[in-house]
């Protein structure tokens, strides 16, 4: 088992995550005598959701301090008031896992008012394997547990997809029309990285583009991609301004945009490195407490930066690459953003999957497991 970086919360937590990411493993390891209550088991969801007040009785007599634990909270959102009792009346601690969002955000849902901190699980991370992270095969299969033990990956990740679809998207009745969403979703997966069209791909999907926009919040909500926004630069003009959206993990884009049975092609790879290196950003600014917000940054010139993002130490740019030699030309949009930012409090950095670390002008080129274990030393982002 992978020691996992996420720390144990001292107080009580809701603990998002997409499937398969190990939330069940990650609880049964911090808290292995916590009454625990699995409302993946259809007949203890039914149970409960018909006498939300049970849970009140079950746990009254616990002594105050005591863990207990709710797997998939939103099938039941109700418990929610419950729980709320228990913490005031009996001065219990909750771990309260979800792989979806989006019941828990409807209006009127009780969401603790402060009583309960949120925290994420990632897929695994470089830092929880030691740092022997192969890439290839990570850009090939992502980082899931599973993905990485499983003797067939490509089995696992197919029956994923289908999951996601089903389970999550489906059994929630998220959409009414689950063959247009399964058509959105592949052409979404096909463009992860970039930088949102929802006109483009409701012409594609041959949806309007108000449903793509519901559609993408389906994926916000059950926690597979996030939005990565624009930084808009003050003393610079004609900025692209949409954001990027990105999926939680490379298999997974795979997996849903039809090209797991393939290795990677040089289109492919870019935004594969891109997402491998953003999550580990995500999960160590996330694991760490450091509420940084990252962000893109791309002029109509092309100058780029892939993630700049704004720390107590000042501003960090970095670009990234899915090759194996790093050319000067990579460095034209750091430079942009290091002229426009404050100089002087603007670290750059390069990283790509050659061998050698080297300092060009002012940006630090890093390999990329060279980068990630800088990184999680508290290198990168101070």
């Amino acid at each position: 088992m992978y020691a996992r970086s996420l720390p144990t919360p001292t107080r009580s937590v809701f603990l998002f995550g997409p499937r398969g990411t190990g939330k069940t493993t990650w609880i049964r390891d911090r808290f292995p005598t916590a009454d625990a209550y699995d409302l993946l088991d259809t007949r203890e969801a039914l149970r409960l959701s018909k006498n939300p007040d049970v849970l009140f009785r079950e746990l009254a007599a616990l002594p105050a301090g005591s863990w207990a634990v709710i797997d998939e909270v939103q099938k039941v959102p109700e418990l929610l008031n419950e729980v709320h009792r228990l913490i005031e009346a009996r001065g219990l601690r909750f771990v309260l896992s979800g792989s979806s969002a989006r019941k828990l955000r409807r209006r009127g849902v009780n969401l603790l008012a402060g009583r309960a901190i949120t925290t994420t699980l990632f897929p695994l991370v470089s830092a929880e394997l030691d740092f022997e992270l192969d890439i290839e095969r990570a850009l090939s299969y992502g980082t899931l547990p599973m993905a990485l033990v499983d003797d067939d990956p490509l089995d696992y990740l197919r029956t994923y997809a289908e999951t996601y679809l089903v389970q999550e998207v489906q059994a929630e009745a998220l959409t009414r029309n689950l063959g247009a969403f399964a058509r959105f979703l592949e052409i979404a997966a096909r463009q992860n990285a970039q930088a949102t069209n929802a006109t483009s791909i409701a012409r594609d999907a041959g949806i309007d583009r108000r449903t793509v926009q519901n559609h993408f919040a389906i994926l916000t909500d059950t926690l597979i991609g996030y939005w990565l926004p624009a930084w808009k630069l003050k003393s610079a003009t004609k900025q692209v301004r949409q954001s990027k959206f990105y999926f939680f993990d490379g298999g997974v884009v795979r997996a849903l945009s039809g090209r797991l049975p393939y290795p990677p092609t040089l289109e492919e790879r870019g935004p594969l490195v891109e997402t491998l290196i953003l999550n580990e950003i995500r999960a160590f600014l996330s694991y760490t407490g450091r509420h940084y917000r990252p962000h893109y940054w791309r002029s109509y010139d092309d100058a780029e930066v892939d993630v700049l993002c704004e720390t107590a130490a000042g501003f960090v740019a970095i670009e990234i690459k899915a090759t194996t030699r790093w050319d000067r030309r990579f460095n034209r949009g750091l430079h942009r953003v290091r002229q426009h930012l404050a100089p002087h409090a603007t670290t750059c950095f390069g990283v790509y999957l050659g061998q050698r670390a080297a300092l060009w002008d002012d940006v630090r080129i890093l390999p990329a497991l060279d980068f990630l274990k800088r990184l999680w030393d508290g290198e990168v982002l101070r």
